[in-house]
């Protein structure tokens, strides 16, 4: 009896995975650049989509054919542009480090340059061209994913197979999502994502803020739109008797996933179909290498992890500025865990160790952990307020910088410059957020705001990703703003009218006056006469 109930359970199980194959949609999903970082976030997505019974078609540049996801994924590999080029050609620069000295417009045009030769580079893939050319293109998917990362020609196959479009932002806010989104973004108090300002600038901050959203605006409409324009024309002008611009597809855009969640976002104005779930990178701890979770769990004085992510190399810190931290961390009872990426510190302190790559949250997770120095990523930032770590911080290009300044805002974060910084200054930074109790309350109180959510981020996501393909692109989100065209969008008609009918008024007094001079004069000279 037990071995037939058995068997009737399993039988129902097996049904219900069946059940949930079957009723799962059909999810196309883009990510043309080669960000590893980018890849936490969109990989996690991936992988729950598949276990939610979805099937995903994933170009991507980073397989993900190891996890054997099964039948229900299908993997097109680009290939991953080399960005270097670009960079050395924009900045002349020799490494990642030196982006610090770099304009935050020079940055910009930087990363059009390096969106426009990745999404030119994926649309010469064989596989994608497939996609592109397919003749059955009517009801084979129900969505298209992208990710929003200076790559819009990927909403070109949005637009090819009729499908609602879904944003994933491996980044925060950015103001130039007014267009986006049709609202206004107030550039009063909202700062720049690349500028280190807060929602209360000075009044030197609002005009450099205003100066540098301005030129964004400027910069994305007269160049980066035309030149991804120019690539769609490049690649498909003959293929297709119209091309779509990329304006009028970016309407297309059902719902933002937005990187970012309280508290490490100022409130600002959004729209409904802009929705925060920064963090859903973030997985539950696993168990450290042997070596590595020795080393953490003897650390009776607490630890230290040392990392600057995935692009920026502390191995190409010059070799004053590496005996400035070796000194440093010789001195201290802590132990020191240490990305770095080759073997040039030959002598290290006994308490530290280095390795080319560590896996981070499973670190940050550690309870000795006290402190993480970082270069201010967004995943990183998140992960430390996730777990309660007080930051080190020593930006050095794009965001970083916003990140840091909001953490020391907030308190529970120290800001260095590694160019600069000097062995005392060093030494204060970190005895600081090791003994003030002040840093580890202040982000433990974040960490609560972070993880307090109606639902996880990775459950919002799902469920805002099933709520386009149940409304079949839920229209009723987005505003009509997105119709609207520049000069309505931000009321200059209307102030047009309202200057008009000031000076207009005083206009014609001025024309009544001097006409009533002008005869008072001829009156006045045919008297003499």
């Amino acid at each position: 009896m037990q071995l037939r109930v058995l068997k009737f359970l399993l039988l129902a199980l097996v049904g219900l995975q069946h059940l949930e194959l079957s009723t799962g949609s059909r999810i196309l999903t883009a990510f043309f650049f080669p960000g590893k970082s980018h890849f936490m976030m969109l990989n996690a997505v991936i992988r729950e989509l598949v276990q939610h019974g979805h099937e995903v078609t994933n170009i991507t540049p980073f397989s993900l054919a190891k996890e054997n996801l099964g039948l229900n994924y299908t993997e097109i590999v680009i290939p991953q542009y080399n960005f270097w080029p670009s960079i050395l050609e924009t900045t002349k620069v020799n490494s990642v480090v030196e982006l610090t000295d770099v304009s935050t417009l020079t940055l910009l045009k930087l990363f059009y340059e390096m969106g426009l030769k990745s999404t030119s580079m994926a649309f010469e893939s064989p596989e994608v061209l497939k996609l592109i050319h397919a003749k059955d293109k009517a009801g084979k998917y129900d969505l298209l994913l992208v990710e929003q990362f200076f790559n819009e020609g990927a909403l070109f196959l949005g637009h090819l197979y009729q499908v609602p479009v879904i944003n994933l932002f491996t980044f925060t806010f950015a103001n130039y999502m007014s267009s986006l989104t049709g609202i206004v973004t107030p550039w009063s108090y909202v700062a720049h994502g690349w500028k280190p300002y807060t929602d209360r600038m000075s009044l030197s901050e609002r005009i450099d803020n205003v100066y540098v959203s301005l030129a964004e605006e400027l910069m994305r409409k007269y160049w980066y739109y035309p030149a991804q324009d120019g690539i769609l024309e490049q690649h498909f002008s003959k293929t297709f008797d119209r091309l779509p611009s990329i304006r009028e597809m970016e309407r297309n855009i059902s719902v933002i996933l937005l990187n970012t969640y309280m508290p490490l976002e100022a409130p600002r104005p959004v729209s409904f179909n802009m929705i925060p779930v920064g963090g859903l990178h973030i997985k539950p701890p696993k168990p450290l290498p042997p070596k590595m979770q020795k080393f953490l769990d003897e650390a009776v004085h607490g630890a230290i992890y040392f990392s600057l992510g995935s692009q920026v190399r502390c191995a190409d810190f010059p070799p004053e500025k590496l005996k400035i931290f070796l000194d440093v961390f010789a001195r201290l009872k802590q132990r020191v865990l240490w990305k770095f990426e080759d073997d040039k510190l030959l002598k290290l302190p006994p308490n530290v160790m280095t390795q080319d790559w560590l896996p981070q949250t499973d670190i940050l997770a550690h309870p000795n952990v006290k402190v993480f120095i970082s270069h201010g990523g967004l995943f990183g930032t998140q992960e430390a307020v996730h777990y309660g770590v007080p930051v080190l911080g020593m930006p050095v290009y794009a965001d970083q910088y916003l990140n840091i300044k909001k953490g020391q805002i907030a308190g529970y974060t120290m800001g260095v410059d590694y160019r600069t910084v000097a062995e005392q200054e060093l030494r204060h930074a970190l005895t600081e957020l090791l003994e003030n109790p002040k840093y580890r309350d202040n982000i433990k109180r974040a960490s609560r705001i972070f993880r307090d959510r109606p639902l996880s981020a990775m459950d919002t996501a799902m469920y805002w990703i099933d709520y386009v393909i149940e409304h079949r692109g839920a229209a009723h989100l987005v505003s009509e703003g997105l119709n609207l065209p520049w000069y309505q969008f931000y009321l200059l008609d209307i102030a047009g009218i309202a200057v008009a009918l000031v000076l207009f008024p005083l206009l014609a007094l001025l024309l009544i006056c001097r006409s009533l001079r002008s005869a008072k004069k001829l009156k006045a000279k045919s008297k003499r006469n």
